[in-house]
């Protein structure tokens, strides 16, 4: 379960962030973008023991639930079973063009020391072009009067997590994220800041 004592999620600008459960792809490390590859069964089950962690966090407290269209998320978002979600468009995982479905290993084959942080994909996204996308949800999100709960992918939410905190879209690459993580975005006073990240206790790890 995630750290709680320095989270007050009655504050209207908490915006508490779950990676989709597990996939093959994810799982096998391939890239996926707007592929819509379903969850496992075990992705499935680590969405369940999220929203577990989530219901004892918020202790009924009323959240906005965003997710991405993408049905990993959609799907994720469901199995929390802390209400229904709202798709937002813009929160679908980076286009990762040629990439798609290719593991970082395949690529270097092609492009040795290739990093898709640094090295872009041909005919899909650039990095500031996820960036906006990422200042796009944050400031939806911002319009709403409760916390908020966004169900999406990976590298985006790394992107958005950068942004949240005014860095440049490149900074996601030192926020290594799990499936079914938790994380949590707010403030200290009145600066945004990261609260917790990447948490996974709440996962049968066996």
């Amino acid at each position: 379960m995630p750290h709680t004592h320095r989270m007050n999620v009655q504050h209207p600008f908490i915006l508490i962030l779950v990676r989709h459960g597990m996939t093959e792809w994810s799982a096998s490390g391939r890239h996926t973008g707007l592929s819509d590859i379903p969850l496992t069964p075990e992705g499935r089950l680590q969405a369940e023991q999220a929203g577990i962690a989530l219901q004892a966090l918020l202790q009924g407290e009323r959240v906005s639930l965003y997710a991405s269209p993408l049905s990993r998320a959609m799907t994720t978002a469901a199995l929390l079973d802390i209400g229904e979600a709202t798709p937002l468009p813009d929160a679908h995982e980076w286009d990762y063009g040629s990439y798609e479905g290719r593991t970082t290993r395949e690529i270097q084959q092609d492009e040795p020391g290739w990093n898709i942080w640094k090295g872009g994909v041909p005919d899909g996204e650039t990095i500031d072009d996820v960036g906006l996308r990422a200042d796009r949800v944050i400031d939806a999100i911002r319009q709403g009067s409760s916390p908020a709960v966004l169900v999406a992918h990976g590298h985006f939410l790394r992107i958005l997590a950068s942004r949240w905190v005014g860095q440049h879209p490149e900074v996601g690459q030192h926020l290594a994220l799990e499936t079914a993580s938790i994380s949590t975005l707010g403030y200290e006073r009145d600066v945004p800041a990261i609260l917790v990240w990447n948490s996974t206790s709440h996962l049968d790890h066996s």
